[in-house]
Parts: structure tokens; sequence; C-alpha cells
């Protein structure tokens, strides 16, 4: 392990010149909580370098501060050695500061071109001059080495390619330092490799790119240096080429990792779920559904890949009583549950943990105990003729924070309170808790640090292990590989390719999550 740790130096430029960006003793409080604690960060020019801890170090906070989302109660931020002070988003810009969201902020209403040069247009008589915007792109896009069509509405184009347009967009403004924050959760491995691709070119050409993520293959595979928090301070300092993925994840989480394996074997007894001939029109806001078959046995993960928009989430909500199908049957032990609602589904045996846990999982202002109730209160022992028990809640709420190991200060106290890791297991808590038959969970690690992300995966694998049937659906090909036993690919809404788990390789993944591999490898059973 090289560098320092959280009480060494971090100042100063191997060159002599002064670093790109620089943070000194950095405190931020939110009201009780130190949030982060003196750290120091400093982005040599034309590196990359990755920022990475458990959900709660510190590093968005951090982020937050050198772009401008966040003013620091102390300590100081440096570009080009200089102090600024960032009040803003637009302070950071005018500084040379750039910041490509998770979700990203684009108007899909508009081209390309028209998103990228938004506030810094160039303008011909006063207004707009569209060939000089669309002439920026095509430049931009030559320099690092991207294929966008500047003419093209945003609301067109595949995730992949709305990132390159933020990417292009912090350039146009002349951004010399891009934070990247968990920029590929939402991409195809394809897709991840071209953007590392265009990251390096970057970092070559001059840009520092802070790359903020979970992803510790990505940190050794994409960054020069790498600075990891754990609890608000600086736990290591490191060079990548001098460093291994253990080093990093024992900095990150006080341990090494046991990654979560599933053992698989022979799978017998008759379908808990059957998915037949599910066909959905596409609409506004929601992508087609094109006649999928599937089935998922007792003590059985299947895994649902694709990328983003294939109508893995329209399957996922027909099956629990979101949607319903222009045509198609779902199954549940037999059971037709068509003209079922989500009440009368979750009664039958389905359990599910959606993609939207903010919006669609959990209520943020309710209390852990009444986020755990959710769905079952009207059965005892929290619900007993019409009526609640608020005793019996918090006594079950607790067993369950105990059980699973949430971070909490108690089960009275807000979901709003708790890291995505752990809000993430109180809703994996409330699911798991029923033993409903079927489990349907999309996304389970998606935003978690990787000590939250094992358990999720060890939590899992026991459902599974006690005959729980799963299905399962996640961008992750790590994760699929990890969990399932078998794994279909969803492309354009249809079922691309079926694979065993033993066939499931990244490259067999990949190239069928982009265009149809016409694999089988285990079929339908």
């Amino acid at each position: 392990m090289t560098g320092s740790t959280a009480s060494g130096t971090a100042h100063g430029s191997a060159a002599g010149a002064p670093p790109a960006a620089e943070l000194r003793g950095i405190t931020k409080r939110f009201g009780p909580v130190l949030a982060v604690d003196g750290v120091d960060l400093v982005l040599e020019r034309g590196t990359v370098h990755a920022v990475v801890g458990e959900n709660g170090a510190g590093k968005s906070t951090l982020m937050s501060v050198l772009y401008g989302l966040h003013r620091p109660d102390a300590g100081q931020v440096l570009r080009d050695g200089r102090e600024v002070r960032l009040s803003s988003p637009l302070d950071a810009i005018a500084a040379g500061l750039g910041m490509v969201h998770q979700n990203f902020r684009l108007f899909g209403s508009l081209t390309v071109a028209e998103n990228v040069v938004y506030r810094a247009e160039p303008r011909r008589f006063g207004v707009l001059d569209r060939r000089a915007a669309e002439r920026r792109v095509e430049e931009l896009s030559a320099r690092i080495g991207l294929d966008v069509d500047p003419t093209a509405r945003v609301d067109t184009l595949p995730l992949g390619v709305r990132q390159r347009v933020e990417i292009l967009k912090a350039l146009h403004r002349q951004a010399e330092v891009l934070i990247l924050d968990e920029p590929t959760a939402v991409l195809t491995p394809g897709e991840v490799d071209s953007l590392f691709v265009v990251v390096r070119r970057m970092a070559e050409q001059g840009t520092t790119v802070a790359l903020v993520t979970h992803k510790v293959r990505e940190v050794l595979e994409a960054t020069d240096r790498v600075t990891v928090l754990r609890d608000g301070v600086v736990t290591a300092r490191l060079t990548t080429a001098e460093t291994t993925a253990g080093e990093v994840v024992e900095a990150m989480i006080g341990r090494g990792l046991v990654p979560a394996v599933n053992p698989r074997g022979a799978v017998s007894g008759e379908p808990v779920l059957e998915v037949s001939g599910v066909r959905m029109p596409a609409a506004p806001g929601a992508s087609r559904v094109q006649d999928v078959s599937l089935r998922v046995s007792p003590g059985e993960v299947v895994g649902i890949a694709g990328v983003s928009g294939n109508g893995q989430r329209e399957l996922v909500e027909t099956v629990v009583g979101l949607r319903t199908p222009e045509a198609g049957t779902v199954r549940l032990h037999g059971r037709d549950l068509g003209g079922l609602g989500v009440r009368e589904r979750r009664g039958l045996g389905i359990a599910y943990v959606p993609e939207d846990r903010p919006g669609v999982g959990t209520a943020a202002a309710l209390s852990v105990a009444d986020n755990l109730a959710l769905g079952h209160h009207r059965s005892p022992p929290i619900g007993r003729r019409g009526r609640l028990s608020p005793r019996a809640a918090r006594t079950q709420a607790a067993e369950l924070v105990r059980r699973l190991g949430v971070k909490t200060a108690g089960v009275a106290v807000p979901l709003s309170s708790l890291s995505g890791g752990n809000a993430q297991k109180v809703v994996l808590a409330r699911e798991l808790h029923h033993e409903a038959a079927l489990l349907v969970v999309e996304q389970p690690t998606q935003g978690v640090d990787v000590g939250a992300g094992e358990e999720i995966h060890r939590l899992l694998l026991e459902y599974r292990a006690r005959g729980g049937a799963v299905l399962l659906v996640s961008y992750e090909i790590s994760e699929l590989r990890a969990l399932a036993d078998r794994v279909l690919v969803m492309l354009d809404g249809e079922v691309a390719a079926e694979l065993d788990a033993a066939d499931a390789t990244d490259e067999v993944l990949g190239a069928a999550m982009v265009h149809s591999a016409g694999a089988t490898g285990g079929g339908e059973r």
C-alpha cells in the first residue's frame, strides 16, 4: 500500500506546478452529523483520480464541496494553487470545474448540440447559431474520440450516448477538472470500456478526472491514484499501479471481502412463477414487451440482463401487478393472476424490491419501523381487526434491524437519515421477512458500497437456499454471474438470449445486450 494515511500530508505536485485542484482540511457538518472531517484531496493535472468509500463515507459531500453545491464549515478549495470560494455550481464552472451527475441533466426535446451549448451558446445576430453549435460538438467529439450526432434529439439516444453528451457539455464550458459521479451505473460492458478509453484520452490531453465509484475493478483498470474515505476521514492514498483490490476494499470497509457465490445445483419442483407470451406495446415513458416467456422454480435465481430501457421494468411491473399486459399470462403456483392488483398478489406470495426505492419502495419521511411495516400493516402481529399496533411494529422492526445489521440510531428515526446501503437493507428486510414464495428484485446493489453489497448478496442466496424463487433484474453482469442459475437477456422488449450461468461470460452477455447473439445455453426449463 502506497501513499499516506489520513495523518499524512497530501499537498504538493510532482512536476513543481500546482495541482489542478486541491481540497485542504475540508470539514462539513449537517446538523449533528460530521460528514467530512479535515479531509485533504489533491487532483494532479492530467490524471484520473478515484474517490471511493462506502455509502456515508463522505465522498459525495466532498465532491459537492468541490463543485460548489455545499460550502465547507472549514478548509480551502484551490484551483491551480489559488484559493477559490465556490458558492454555487456556476462559480465552479467559471473556475474550470465540471461534473457529470449520475442522473443526467439534459433536455430530452432538444438536440445534442443544443444541450451541449446551453447557457454558453454561440450566437449570430443575437440568436443561437445552430451550425456553429453543431461544429463545436463535432470538434469536441473528434478531439476525445466520441461518436455523437449533434443533430439527434437527446430523448432518442441510449443512456451511454446521453452520458457522452454530458461530458461534451462540460468540456464545451472549458472544464479542466471533470467529476464523474458513478458514471457506469447504467452502461453495458462495452459502453464502460468505451467510456474509460475516452477518460484516458481526456487525461492524456490534460483534463483532470475525479472518478467517484463503488466498483473496485473500475478503480484498478481506469485510474492513476486513489483516495479512500471511511466515516468522513481519509483511510488511504494509493497509487493504482502499486495496489490491489484487497487493499482498496480493506481501506473502504476495514476488513477483507468474502464474495457471495451461488453454489448452484439441480433445480426441481413445479415452477413458482410462469410468464407466458406477455406482450405490451411501447407507450410514452414505457418500453415495449414482446412475447416474453420465462419460468422460475423453487430454489432458483433467474437473472434478467440488459441495458436500461429494454422492457425489464415493464415486465417486472406486469409480474407484480403494476401494469396490465395487452396479451399473455402470469401464473403463481399455477394460478392465473390476471385481474389481481398489487395487494392481492402480495397476499398470494409475491415480494417486490423495486429499482425506484425512494419513489416506490419506501417512504423516506416515515420512520424505519413504519417502512418495515409497509404492505404488511393489515396482518398480525402489526394489524389486528383493522387496528395497528405501534408496539408490535417497533418490536418487529428492532428484530429485523438486528438480524440484518442495519446501521441506524433507532427504529423511530426517519428512513431518510440512513445511508443508501442501509435503506436498501430495510427494503430487503421487509420483503424477506414474510417468506414469500417469489421475490422480484431490481438492481439490489445499485448505488450501494461493496460491504453492503456483499451482505445483500448473502441475504438473497440464503433466501434461495430456503427454497425461495428469485427473479433478479440487474445491470451488473458480475452480479448476475455471482447470483443467477440462469440468465435471460432482454433487448428491445424481447428475450434475445437465455443462458445457463456457466455459459454467461462477460463477452457473451455483453454481446447479447447490444445485439441478438442467438445464444440458448440452457433454454427454458
